[in-house]
């Protein structure tokens, strides 16, 4: 049996989605969250989700900071956004911490259908199509990035700089042998040899971040 689990705290928006759902898909147990707390205990509690549909206003959420922490914690389970904020920079930011699909609540019923159906077949999906072979690339580039430590991540950004790895130490207070021992710790999580790669990954990721940005 799938199971789809709806986060949101209106409740005729989530009843009228269940009732959608269970008319197309069989053998479908659809769970419902009104409040975060409500949330994290059905994540804790059940092991084989498909699907989470994250409204971005449920109480609680602080904006991306429950996206970001739901992908970091369970990185198997898909996550589309469904929110009454539609414009390109809320969507730009949520496929940028990973969520796999964006729903806008004024989607039509068909095409929110075929939304959650290409994101079940591992696909992305946002309302204009952007998020193609591209963006996939792009949302997996943030995972890694998002996958270091807060240590790992500043010491990154440093690399960013130009900072070498004695000056790292010196400012961050630990010996040049613990750098270079985070620096092969960053460079096996982003996939990569060395250090210019591993800044370029970096620039990829912040330009993602701040995709209207003028650099």
């Amino acid at each position: 049996m799938m199971k789809i689990l709806i986060a949101d705290d209106h409740p005729l928006f989530r009843q009228a989605l269940t009732i959608t759902l269970k008319a197309e898909f069989n053998d479908l147990d659809v769970l419902e969250a009104d409040s975060i707390p409500k949330l994290q205990q059905i994540l804790d509690e059940e092991t084989s989700l498909d699907l989470l549909l994250l409204d971005l206003d449920i109480p609680g959420a602080q904006g991306f900071n429950n996206l970001i922490c739901v992908r970091q914690k369970y990185p198997e389970l898909g996550v589309i956004i469904v929110s009454g904020f539609e414009d390109k920079d809320n969507i730009h930011k949520a496929m940028g911490h990973g969520a796999a699909g964006f729903i806008p609540k004024s989607t039509p019923v068909p095409d929110m259908i075929i939304a959650i159906k290409n994101v079940l077949d591992g696909k992305l999906w946002t309302p204009d199509g952007e998020f193609g072979i591209n963006q996939s690339h792009n949302v997996e580039v943030s995972n890694k990035i998002n996958s270091l430590t807060p240590q790992q991540h500043k010491i990154l950004m440093m690399f960013g700089d130009g900072l070498l790895n004695k000056q790292i130490a010196y400012e961050l207070g630990i010996s040049e042998s613990t750098i270079k021992t985070h620096a092969s710790t960053i460079f096996l999580k982003l996939g990569v040899k060395n250090r210019t790669q591993a800044v370029i990954l970096l620039n990829e990721h912040l330009s993602l971040s701040h995709p209207f940005d003028n650099h």
